[in-house]
């Protein structure tokens, strides 16, 4: 599992984006440039990473569950994801 830090680190992330996307959006129009840079570095959406809602894993993040490919797998087999079933053929 993350770290707690680098869990909350990039929730604080996806809050300063929301915070500033109007007017990131409004600056961008604009052509402001120089108003851009004033902006905090983490107000830019590049900045985020995705990552597993229950591990904090940063690869393998399916994006439909939201969540990393080894706790996917875990809860599909235990059949706690509705409409997921193992493949037989």
């Amino acid at each position: 599992m993350a770290r707690e830090a680098v869990k909350a680190r990039e929730l604080k992330r996806q809050k300063a984006v929301a915070k500033y996307a109007a007017k990131r959006a409004e600056l961008k129009a604009k052509g402001d440039y120089e108003g851009l840079d004033k902006l905090p570095k983490n107000a830019s959406p590049i900045r985020l990473h995705n990552r597993c809602k229950l591990t904090g894993r940063p690869r393998g993040y399916m994006r439909k569950f939201g969540i990393s490919r080894v706790t996917f797998r875990e809860l599909a087999l235990a059949g706690k994801i509705p409409g997921v079933t193992k493949a037989s053929w």
